[in-house]
């Protein structure tokens, strides 16, 4: 299980060129967690306390606005979320809710601070690889707010409809 871990890790792009054995090491204290379907992992404006690998399952993303929610995007297995916490102490800028049974690793801070201790090389191209990440991210919303001020019609989000919780 752990060596598929690994690799699962080594595929994503914030633990691209890291080597298996400082993936282990961070691995090492991080739990994994199980999210049932219809259950959040965090929810917009909670603290921000780690990020998630997601090892088996479909999640969505989702944002408030207007007294519901609007689809950002969907993430599946071999994604990650919440990477944000690993950076700024801010809280949490959006939801993100199981749409089928998952199961997925929690890194931290401390996590990372462990390997920044251990391996502060590996710690560093984490780092990096995050900050690229998050450019591509920012990239694409750049893009879109400068499309909406010239005026081009955007793609309306989707509404995301939540159903009361069974009793």
């Amino acid at each position: 299980m752990l060596a598929a871990r690994i690799e699962l890790m080594q595929q994503m792009p914030i633990f691209g060129a890291i080597g298996a054995e400082a993936i282990e090491f961070l691995l090492e204290p991080a739990p994994v967690i199980q999210v049932r379907t219809g259950d959040f992992f965090f929810r917009e404006g909670d603290p921000a306390d780690g990020m998630y690998v997601l090892e088996s399952g479909r999640v969505t993303v989702s944002k408030s606005w207007q007294g519901g929610q609007l689809l950002l995007r969907r993430f599946a297995q071999g994604d990650c979320f919440g990477e944000m916490a690993l950076l700024d102490l801010f809280p949490r800028s959006a939801s993100v809710r199981a749409d089928e049974d998952c199961r997925a690793i929690r890194l931290t801070p401390d996590n990372l601070y462990r390997l920044f201790e251990h391996d502060p090389a590996q710690f560093a191209l984490i780092q990096m690889n995050i900050g690229r990440e998050i450019s591509r991210r920012l990239r694409a919303t750049d893009e879109q707010l400068f499309r909406a001020r010239m005026g081009a019609v955007l793609e309306t989000p989707e509404r995301i409809v939540t159903l009361p919780a069974p009793l």
